[in-house]
């Protein structure tokens, strides 16, 4: 339901109907040359002066400087979301132009000198520095070290080099990222009808939808004509990449081959066995970009004096040294192995059913779901129904209301009927729906966007944009509250019908959820430590894993789930089902996961720097230890990890595991006190979601927990015991985890 409450100023919301690229091109030119000039006179000034700069002062330098970088940060936020969900040719041009100025003026920021000995005469006046809020003395300590990790102090030449590497870092990112997009919706495989066996009508339609989709291109492309178009058959069914489509298939296709043929794939996507092009007709593959980025970190990380890159990135986060995340990920595989193993024996046992002799990866998720059917007489698309988008967004509404004291309202869109509404909010495409955040007393709190449907053009997978940051500048009578964009590709509304979301969909939704109550619901107003910002990145995804708790209590999933045609809530019988098959497959799970972290972790590890071919290599030699599943020796995951080689996750891939043991162990505070205990939730609202990165996240932790953290909820949660551990391992975890 829509409202028509009056859009606060202070939430600054971008007129996404009348943004051009060509204008954001302009304004972050700009904004750049903006903190350019500022820097050049800081610099001016502090030649002139021979005389230490006070405290005082150099605060206001500090403060005037946040400032003016806001209208940086805004023209590139909207630029980089919109290369991210509505991703063309004009977009990604003026993007990637754009990636070696800003890095420029990101790398002269880090290493100017002038800039940082304010930040260095804030932090050594111990009286003044005494005086500061808590958040601004926490900004202030992150600076200094976020300057360290530029190069402030190097000579000149060696920052020259760092500068080189950044910038050449950011592009590679930035291609390998378009190389897995291309690749993702370069791949169409019209299907026939003998290949559509086992397929739910859930997932024909999808089927159907994605041939509509590629007719479409085909035409536009010039490759069909009309008269081809006409000829071919209605429905026309096409496989693709694309997440709905492709689990679809994976998770019901009797077609063993069809199974095979995606799997092999997707798997592939952006290395040498992939024959697609770009635009340009350039390959896509990424193996030499993966060895040109570890090699750019490598030296990165030698130039400000650690081994390698994994220590660079260890140096933000909790954890305090690669062996420390290395025995914390081997002690947990240690612990899932066992069950793991079990899991497979069951998937095994289930595929001689269905004439598979060895289970292979591409028949997993068929077979796994037809354990499910067998042993919990559950069916993912059986419950699907139950799962109504909108209903599902209501009902997670309901609980954080009951949680935090806190309403959301869908604001009117600017593309509705009702465009001619003064507050109405626009959008980037007509899927996207708006919502303001308040409070018990009605004070706003933020806002936030939804853009939840996979289409072309947009970047796979879930995520949340922390566009707007909480800020306040009271010498510029400025005002800034919360915006973010909470971002999925779940399967959209077809035939009539609204989205029908699978179980696995509405925990990713409560995910992201989590994600923006973090970012929206701070109170901090220095905007480097509000929300999401200034937190660790290996307890960043806490409140976001601790949101999905709800999705699986049955007091949450009653008020999420209302059949779509008759308006029934999920029957006992099939909740029943689902909290019985939680953690099914959570051993073959956690050691996927744990693959992939330490992967990640030794490859940024290893010196030198790894070729394709080591890469390659040190995968097969994690898998070897840690994989109970043989994996095809053409299975090129690690060339479409994007998480670590365009995201933020480089060396931090761990962060996943590590902060769900945070999350287990807070949640579980909820399981003594009541899942929607008002006062339980009043604190883990004032001190995790509140406070940000104002605070260290191990006290955050510590003050909600009143103890440092424990692993045995995350073992409980995941169906293992606790035997086995080593005792001293499992203390030194607890200690620097907590």
């Amino acid at each position: 339901m829509t409202t028509t409450t009056t859009i606060d100023p202070n939430l600054h919301l971008v007129d996404f109907d009348a943004t051009d690229p060509v204008d954001l091109q302009v304004k972050v030119t700009d904004a750049i040359q903006q903190g350019n000039d500022f820097l050049d006179n800081i610099a001016a000034s502090t030649d002139k002066d021979s005389n230490d700069i006070s405290a005082k002062q150099a605060l206001t330098d500090v403060m005037m400087f946040d400032h003016i970088n806001l209208a940086l940060d805004r023209s590139w936020g909207v630029l980089s979301h919109l290369n991210s969900v509505m991703s063309n040719d004009k977009i990604r041009h003026i993007h990637h132009e754009l990636l070696p100025k800003l890095s420029a003026y990101g790398t002269r920021v880090g290493q100017h000198q002038p800039l940082f000995s304010r930040y260095q005469a804030i932090a050594n006046d111990k009286e003044f520095f005494a005086t500061l809020d808590p958040a601004r003395a926490r900004a202030i300590a992150l600076a200094l070290q976020s300057f360290e990790l530029s190069g402030v102090a190097l000579p000149k030449d060696k920052q020259d080099e760092f500068a080189d590497i950044q910038s050449k870092l950011s592009t590679l990112s930035a291609t390998f990222s378009d190389h897995i997009l291309d690749a993702t919706q370069a791949f169409a495989l019209p299907l026939q009808q003998e290949q559509l066996a086992g397929l739910t009508e859930n997932g024909l339609a999808l089927l159907a939808d994605a041939g509509e989709q590629h007719k479409a291109r085909e035409l536009a492309s010039g490759t069909l004509t009309q008269a081809d178009i006409d000829a071919l058959p209605t429905p026309y069914y096409v496989a693709t990449l694309n997440i709905p489509v492709y689990l679809a298939v994976m998770t019901h296709a009797d077609n063993r081959e069809l199974r095979e043929t995606l799997y092999r794939a997707y798997v592939t996507r952006a290395s040498e066995y992939d024959t697609h092009t770009n635009a340009k007709g350039e390959s896509l593959n990424n193996a030499d970009i993966m060895s040109q980025i570890l090699q750019l970190r490598e030296q990165k990380a030698q130039l400000l004096g650690f081994d390698n890159y994994a220590e660079v990135s260890l140096s933000t986060k909790m954890a305090e040294s690669v062996a420390e995340v290395e025995t914390f990920l081997r002690n947990l595989a240690t612990k899932a192995k066992p069950t793991a193993e079990q899991d497979l024996a069951q998937l095994q046992e289930c595929a001689r059913d269905y004439d598979i002799a060895k289970l292979q990866p591409w028949d997993s998720a068929y077979i796994a779901e037809k354990v499910k059917q067998n042993k919990f007489s559950l069916s993912q698309e059986e419950i699907r129904p139950y799962f109504p988008l909108p209903k599902v967004i209501d009902g997670l509404f309901a609980i954080v209301e009951r949680l935090y004291g806190i309403k959301v309202q869908e604001q009117n869109s600017a593309n509705d009927s009702t465009k001619a509404d003064s507050n109405a909010v626009s959008r980037w495409h007509d899927d996207v729906r708006f919502y303001q955040l308040f409070d018990a007393d009605n004070n706003l709190l933020g806002g936030f966007y939804f853009d939840l449907f996979a289409r072309s053009g947009k970047r796979g997978g879930a995520w949340m944009s922390g566009f707007q940051s909480r800020y306040s500048n009271d010498e510029q009578a400025y005002q800034q509250l919360p915006v973010c964009f909470m971002v999925g590709n779940f399967t959209p509304a077809l035939d009539g019908k609204p989205s029908l979301l699978t179980h696995d969909e509405v925990l990713t939704l409560f995910h992201e959820f989590g994600h923006g109550l973090h970012h929206l619901l701070t109170q901090v107003t220095v905007g480097d430590v509000a929300g999401v910002n200034g937190v660790e990145w290996d307890a960043v995804e806490l409140p976001s894993q601790f949101m999905e708790n709800w999705a699986w209590e049955s007091d949450g999933i009653a008020l999420i789930s209302s059949h779509v045609e008759t308006g029934e809530p999920l029957p006992k019988d099939k909740l029943d089902a689902l909290l019985a098959a939680k953690n099914f497959q959570s051993g073959m799970q956690t050691l996927r996961q744990i693959e992939f972290a330490l992967f990640d972790l030794l490859i940024h590890a290893h010196t030198p720097a790894l070729d394709y071919v080591g890469i390659l290599a040190t995968l097969d030699d994690v898998r070897n230890d840690i994989a109970i599943m043989e994996t095809p020796n053409y299975n090129r995951f690690a060339n479409g990890f994007s998480h670590i080689f365009a995201g933020g996750y480089a060396a931090g891939y761990y962060s996943y595991k590590w902060a769900e043991l945070l999350s287990a162990d807070a949640f579980s505070k909820f399981e003594e006190d009541g899942i929607f205990n008002p006062i339980t939730g009043k604190a883990f609202r004032e001190t995790i979601l509140s406070v940000g990165g104002s605070l260290p996240a191990k006290t955050n932790f510590e003050n909600f927990r009143g103890r440092s953290a424990s692993i045995d909820a995350l073992l409980r949660h995941n169906g293992f015991d606790d035997r086995g551990i080593n005792t001293a391992a499992n203390a030194q975890t607890t200690r620097e985890v907590g």
